[in-house]
């Protein structure tokens, strides 16, 4: 009896947790909604360039970047800089089979980019897979963040498995309406080591 009481409240508790979760991404989509489209271009730019800024961008050999979608921080522009560069640019790849993800090296955006199973640019098949333990920094997209380097993703899990292998700086990048005072979370979750946006770069304390 003891132990169903238990195992009732925790299951509770977790479903009080993911109530907090849908509610905050409902009300940070209906924010973002209502930024322009000019202002979210604007803003994009001044997080790429304090992106540049950074010592962990410029010393770092193996990036993590990520495709953009309507409603993210558009870092492509600095992807295809870091690929000037001459740094390894990887990429996330769904893999159909293990229904997760694996990062693969992309050096051409034109022939070796598609558009995956959730409508996602990715690397296509073909690119050179690589050691996740290999990525010195992770660019990280989420619907919102807190600065304590929690992270609020789109609740299918997929980051957080891949991240759980990175052992690189983790590096969350949002809009300034995207940080919140506290994400909910659970002690499994990822937790970034900086949050950057447009207006700021925080260092997160372990």
């Amino acid at each position: 009896m003891a132990c169903s009481l238990v195992r009732s409240a925790k299951e509770k508790s977790k479903m009080n947790l993911n109530e907090q979760k849908i509610a905050l991404r409902i009300k940070i989509r209906a924010g973002l909604k209502k930024a322009s489209g000019e202002k979210c271009k604007s803003d994009s730019e001044k997080l790429c360039a304090k992106l540049k800024e950074q010592s962990f961008f410029q010393t770092a050999a193996t990036v993590l970047f990520f495709a953009p979608l309507p409603d993210e921080v558009d870092v492509w522009p600095l992807l295809q800089e870091a690929i000037a560069a001459k740094k390894i640019v990887v990429l996330p790849r769904f893999d159909s089979a293990a229904k997760s993800y694996v990062v693969c090296r992309v050096q051409n955006l034109r022939s070796e980019i598609v558009t995956g199973q959730f409508g996602v640019r990715e690397a296509k098949a073909g690119c050179a897979e690589i050691p996740l333990t290999n990525v010195d920094l992770a660019f990280v997209p989420g619907v919102a963040f807190d600065l304590r380097g929690c992270r609020l993703g789109r609740g299918k899990g997929f980051y957080d498995r891949l991240l759980n292998e990175v052992r690189g700086v983790k590096c969350g990048v949002a809009f300034d309406e995207q940080i919140v005072d506290e994400i909910p979370h659970e002690l499994h979750d990822i937790r970034m080591n900086f949050i950057v946006t447009p207006a700021r770069c925080a260092f997160v304390k372990s």
